[in-house]
């Protein structure tokens, strides 16, 4: 019965998560970012910056508007 409770979560939760997942063709934009989050996160350089500046490692840009 534990198992089939851990099951149903497991399956709420990935198909919570799956719409956003999907759209998407791959999970990182280029080799470098891949890479990057692979390994090279512990010391950015700012090569690093620059390529995901170029690259455009972080998706869109939400400009921050702070609460009245």
């Amino acid at each position: 019965m534990k198992k089939l409770i851990v099951l149903i979560l497991l399956a709420l939760i990935i198909g919570a998560c799956s719409d956003e997942f999907l759209a998407h063709d791959t999970l990182y934009k280029t080799n470098d970012h891949m890479f990057f989050s692979w390994w090279g996160y512990q010391d950015v350089t700012a090569e690093d910056a620059s390529k995901s500046q170029d690259q455009g490692w972080w998706g869109k840009e939400i400009p921050y508007i702070p609460a009245e």
